[in-house]
């Protein structure tokens, strides 16, 4: 710039100056307004307008906090003779001053979340991890703190400049806030509105000394759980909408059935296989048991350890139940990891819903051999089988365990426990063929 054109500024800049400033941004907070020099004449105008507050920085010192109105500014700058005091430095103004205006209105809807699940300790699970989102609104309440603490000498300072310091103090705050209040994690979403207000209140104190700004709204819109956390809580849920869990084992395996009859391709056949020989035999059943028509599903093959006549060995629920119904007024114990101490059969709901029934009154007489057909289980699966087969079937493998059923009964019976087999066990093995 040549000598002509900073001496026409100069002779500008003597003039008396009415200083004010209008925002159409949503995120401006400070704003410094520019004048020639950084030299304001004296007894220039200054407008604030509702919404703002100015202050105003005399030779490098607050001198002045402005609410709305206006003002006349106080300086050392003299209209005209201002021009012949800078001459002594180059035409550079000796007293300077700064005009901020701020924005004083509400920043609304300034989204907040935990980057990362907080650790918070609950009464019904233990210690859990969650997620908080939600929005945060706010005010400067005192500039001077404000700029001072954060503006500095910035001529434009926005609110992303300021956000995300106050996100990671405000989720800080949540978490204390959260455990102190030992309010259930399944009862948070009732309390968002409490927590959100005592989080305000709690942090006011601090806002105001550190930034001179004032929290006027918190808001928790939701407060997750992890997924596995959450699909547990669904799936107790669904258990206690149906009410038992026989009634929840079959509806899941309804859900299969229909999921693989959907999938077509060379996996659903796949899953229809795996359904038909898994969940399908559970369903299939339950509906036969309601008919009167099949027998019920075998009994489940858990592993205890035994102990009773012929000594102690690990044993299956089929085989514990045989044992047991073999010698009914023997002592018989049973045991299994995490047990506190051995337990007779009788109070292992598993095994005592296997055990054979008191023995009913007066019956007629029982089938005639080679006619009975039973229901089969073993070794070779499951199947309905003629008293012969079924025979055939033990004496092929004597060491391995063999349950039988028929309409009427309530359980599964071992082969001896049932006198049309035992009476064909105990005979000797046919004749070889050719004999």
């Amino acid at each position: 710039m040549g000598i002509w054109d900073s001496l026409k500024q100069q002779a500008g800049a003597q003039m008396l100056e009415v200083i004010d400033w209008t925002d159409d941004s949503n995120d401006t907070l400070v704003y410094r307004v520019p004048t020639h020099n950084q030299a304001i004449t004296d007894k220039s105008k200054v407008v604030v307008r509702e919404g703002q507050a100015c202050v105003f920085l005399s030779e490098g010192k607050l001198s002045e906090v402005f609410g709305p109105g206006t003002y006349a500014l106080d300086t050392r700058n003299a209209p005209l003779m201002r021009f012949f005091q800078s001459i002594a430095y180059k035409l550079e103004e000796p007293y300077k001053g700064d005009v901020y205006f701020m924005n004083t209105r509400q920043y609304t809807d300034n989204g907040w979340g935990t980057q990362r699940p907080v650790m918070v300790r609950d009464a019904e699970f233990g210690p859990v991890r969650i997620r908080a989102f939600g929005i945060f609104s706010y005010r400067i309440t005192d500039p001077a703190v404000f700029l001072r603490q954060l503006v500095g000498t910035d001529g434009l300072f926005t609110t992303d400049e300021i956000n995300g310091q106050l996100k990671r103090k405000l989720v800080a705050t949540l978490a204390q806030t959260i455990g102190q209040s030992q309010i259930a994690v399944l009862d948070l979403a009732a309390n968002y509105q409490d927590l959100g207000d005592q989080l305000r209140d709690q942090i006011n104190p601090a806002f105001a000394e550190l930034y001179g700004i004032t929290l006027t709204d918190f808001t928790i819109s939701s407060v997750n759980l992890p997924e596995e956390v959450e699909e547990a809580l669904d799936t107790r849920s669904k258990i206690g909408i149906l009410g038992n869990l026989n009634a929840y084992t079959q509806l899941k395996a309804a859900d299969a059935i229909e999921h693989a009859a959907k999938n077509t391709g060379v996996g659903g056949i796949g899953a229809s296989m795996g359904v038909g020989f898994g969940v399908g035999n559970q369903v299939g059943a339950n509906i036969a048991n309601a008919q009167g028509a099949a027998p019920p599903p075998p009994p489940q093959q858990g592993v205890y350890h035994y102990t009773g006549p012929g000594g102690q060995a690990q044993l299956s629920l089929a085989e514990v139940v045989q044992r047991v119904s073999a010698h009914p007024s023997a002592s018989h114990s049973v045991w299994q990891p995490g047990w506190a101490e051995w337990k007779p059969p009788s109070a292992v709901a598993p095994i005592a819903a296997q055990l054979p029934p008191a023995p009913p009154g007066a019956a007629g007489p029982p089938p005639l051999p080679g006619e009975a057909r039973f229901h089969y289980n073993g070794p070779d699966g499951q199947a309905q089988r003629t008293l012969a087969e079924v025979v055939a079937a033990v004496q092929a493998a004597p060491d391995a365990a063999h349950l039988v059923w028929q309409p009427g009964w309530e359980v599964w019976k071992a082969p001896a426990d049932v006198p049309a087999l035992a009476a064909q066990l105990a005979g000797p093995p046919p004749l070889p063929p050719g004999a």
